[in-house]
C-alpha cells in the first residue's frame, strides 16, 4: 500500500508539472500559510481541552500550531540566515497572515448574534511570550527572509460558526470559553463546511459579505504592514471565482494555490472544482501560482519531509518549473510543543543545504518575485 501511495504521488507530481509557464531558472519559493490567525491558544487550553473529552490530540494543527512566539520566530530566522543563494538571496518565507481574529468578548456579549474582530496584532499582546512577536515579524521583514501577504481578513467561517454558538453546541461554547474555534472536522462535525474555510457558503448571498470582508481585509493588511498585498491564497483553497474582480480591485494580482480551485456549495450536493497551472492567467490579467513540493513534517511524521520535498524540486526543475513549496505554520511553532519546533527546523536547516549544495544555482524568491517575473515575461512574450 506504501509502495502504491508513493507511486502514486511520485506521478501526481509529474502531472502537475507539465501544463503551464516554464523557465531555466531554478527558483525556490516557499509558502507559508496561517500566520495571524488563532488555533490553539495554550499547552494549558489544549491540556483542558483533552480533560473534556474533546479530541484535539486528533488533529496536527490543534496539536501543534498557535500564533508564533518571540521564541518560534527567533528560531526560524535564526536558520534562514545562515544560507544565501548565488546572488546573496536568503531563503525567504512567504507569511500569508490572516490580519483578525474574534474579539471574543464582544461577540459573547452580543449573545453570538454579532461578530466583532480585532487586529491579530492586538490578538498577539493577550498571548504569553508575544508582546514584541510582531515587532520581530518587521526585523524579518527588514531582513528579507518574512514576507507577509493575504491570507484572509480572519480564518473562520463566521455564519457557521455564529449559528453553532447560537444553537448552543456544547463543544464550540467550551472551545470559546477558552478562546477558539478551530476544531476540524476529525474532532467534530460541522456540517458541509469546515470551520476553518473563510469563503466557503451554501447560499450564493454570502458572496456580497465576503466581497466586503476581503475589501476590510485587505485595507487592515495595508494598515499593519505599509504596503498593499498583490498575492492571496484563501483558506481552504476554497473561494468563488465572482471574488476575483474584487481582489483585483484591491491590489491582488498573483493567487497562490493548489492544482484545484475549490468552489463554495451555493446549494450543490457536490463539491466543485477548477484546474489551474502555473503561469495561468485569467480574463482579469490575474496569474497562479501553483505548489508542487510538500514540506510538512507535523502534518506527515511518517514521511521523510526533507528527501519528499528534495524530489519534489527536482520534478519540477525537470520539468523546468519553478518549486513552490507548500510549508504551513505549525511547522515551525514550539509554545505548545518545543520539539515540534526543534526538530522541524532542524529538518528545514537540512533541506535547504541539500538545496544550495544539489543546484548551486537556485534562486530564493517571494510568491509575490515569482508572479511578477511570470507577468513579465508573459508580457514580452
Amino acid at each position: 500500500m506504501l509502495g502504491y501511495m508513493k507511486l502514486k504521488r511520485f506521478v501526481g507530481n509529474h502531472l502537475t508539472n507539465i501544463p503551464g509557464w516554464r523557465t531555466n531558472r531554478k527558483i525556490v519559493v516557499i509558502e507559508s500559510d496561517d500566520w495571524g490567525s488563532i488555533r490553539m491558544p495554550s499547552k494549558e487550553v489544549y491540556d483542558k481541552m483533552l480533560k473534556k473529552g474533546i479530541q484535539v490530540n486528533k488533529c496536527p494543527y490543534n496539536r501543534f500550531d498557535s500564533l508564533a512566539s518571540e521564541n518560534d520566530l527567533n528560531a526560524l530566522f535564526e536558520v534562514l540566515l545562515k544560507f544565501k543563494d548565488k546572488q546573496g538571496n536568503y531563503p525567504v518565507i512567504t507569511a500569508n497572515t490572516v490580519v483578525a481574529n474574534p474579539d471574543f468578548d464582544k461577540i459573547r456579549q452580543s449573545g453570538f448574534k454579532e461578530y466583532f474582530y480585532e487586529p491579530f496584532t492586538a490578538t498577539l499582546k493577550k498571548y504569553p511570550n508575544h508582546s514584541n512577536s510582531f515587532e520581530l515579524w518587521k526585523q524579518g521583514m527588514n531582513s528579507k527572509v518574512f514576507h507577509p501577504q493575504f491570507h484572509g481578513r480572519e480564518h473562520v467561517n463566521i455564519s457557521v460558526w455564529l449559528d453553532l454558538l447560537q444553537q448552543k453546541n456544547e463543544i464550540f461554547l467550551q472551545a470559546f470559553d477558552l478562546g477558539l474555534w478551530g476544531l476540524g472536522p476529525n474532532i467534530t462535525k460541522t456540517g458541509r463546511i469546515n470551520i476553518q474555510a473563510s469563503f466557503d457558503s451554501i447560499d450564493e448571498k454570502a458572496l456580497n459579505y465576503q466581497k466586503e470582508i476581503l475589501k476590510e481585509g485587505l485595507d487592515l493588511f495595508e494598515k499593519l504592514f505599509g504596503y498593499r498585498s498583490k498575492s492571496f491564497i484563501a483558506n481552504n483553497f476554497i473561494w468563488d471565482t465572482s471574488l476575483n474582480r474584487t481582489l483585483l480591485e484591491n491590489s491582488v494580482t498573483i493567487f497562490q494555490g493548489m492544482k484545484y480551485q475549490l468552489l463554495p456549495f451555493f446549494n450543490s450536493t457536490k463539491r466543485k472544482m477548477i484546474r489551474h497551472h502555473v503561469g495561468e492567467v485569467n480574463k482579469a490579467g490575474q496569474v497562479f501560482l501553483i505548489r508542487n513540493c510538500t514540506f510538512e513534517p507535523s502534518q506527515f511524521p511518517g514521511i521523510d519531509s526533507v528527501d519528499s520535498c528534495l524530489q519534489g524540486i527536482s520534478n519540477a526543475f525537470f520539468w523546468k518549473k519553478p518549486a513552490i513549496i507548500t510549508a504551513h505554520r505549525l511547522n515551525f511553532i514550539g509554545c505548545i510543543v518545543e520539539g515540534n519546533r526543534n526538530n522541524n527546523l532542524l529538518s528545514l536547516h537540512k533541506l535547504i543545504d541539500q538545496i544550495l549544495k544539489k543546484w548551486p544555482d537556485v534562486e530564493f524568491m517571494t510568491s509575490v518575485k515569482l508572479g511578477e517575473l511570470i507577468h513579465t515575461n508573459i508580457k514580452n512574450g
